[in-house]
């Protein structure tokens, strides 16, 4: 992430947020964070702010265009530019494939597919209205998931949002490819987040892997700072599968 300026949204919390930080200490020149929870935004640009580097942040429910723009758009002002664009924000349901209802389809399809779709177009708007710096002019990386990619029927809605974040990945590509807007999807498994610490979680994940444990977040952040950073100049609507060999592709 070096000299650039990153944006990633649902940045409060868990992968988010070490994102934030992983960016700071990958030399980022600027770090806006825009999340639901207004002031877990503004706490995660603690590193950036201890870095003396520019830094924004601003509370936004995804869900509708209005909004997303202007949280784009304000947090943009205030840095000046956005280079690179992480979409990690997601709700993530479970209900049995016979019980999901119409509230909880429209919840899902709200924010993890019209949220990840929204802020793409703010951030292709924003990157196609300046001029190229060399090959690429901006990076978007969307967070999916392997389950878009397996069964999953205590989870269905859940992964079939991820499923169409994928596709929406290789549409928003192949759109601005000439124009040197790169954009990918990394797919990760079980990550052994304190969230999934305190759920008793860990010990489910390590088994459904075959190298025996869940992926520290680090693990999985290093492979979207890799897709969202200054190394990626040619890859374009790839969809990352980081799972440990829980699923191949």
């Amino acid at each position: 992430m070096k000299d650039l300026s990153v944006l990633i949204v649902g940045g409060g919390a868990g992968l988010g947020a070490l994102l934030a930080s992983m960016a700071v200490a990958e030399g980022a020149s600027a770090i806006g964070v825009i999340d639901i929870d207004a002031a877990a935004a503004g706490a995660a640009l603690a590193p950036a702010l201890a870095a003396g580097i520019p830094a924004a942040s601003a509370g936004c429910d995804i869900r509708t265009a209005e909004a997303s723009h202007a949280a784009f758009g304000e947090i943009a002002e205030k840095l000046g530019r956005i280079d690179t664009l992480v979409n990690s924000a997601a709700v993530y349901p479970r209900r049995p494939i016979l019980e999901i209802s119409d509230e909880d389809w429209d919840m899902a399809n709200a924010v993890n597919v019209k949220g990840t779709y929204h802020m793409m177009v703010a951030a292709v708007r924003h990157m196609q209205a300046r001029p190229p710096e060399g090959l690429v002019r901006g990076r978007i990386v969307n967070i999916t998931s392997v389950d878009a990619f397996k069964a999953h029927p205590q989870n269905a809605y859940y992964a079939a949002t991820k499923a169409a974040v994928a596709s929406l990945t290789r549409s928003m590509a192949h759109a601005v490819a000439a124009e040197g807007i790169l954009v990918n999807s990394v797919a990760p498994a079980g990550m052994a987040t304190e969230k999934a610490r305190q759920s008793g979680f860990l010990a489910e994940l390590a088994k459904a892997s075959p190298v025996g444990r869940a992926a520290e977040p680090e693990e999985i952040a290093q492979w979207v700072m890799m897709a969202g950073g200054p190394r990626n100049t040619y890859m374009t609507g790839e969809n990352m599968i980081v799972s440990g060999g829980y699923i191949y592709a």
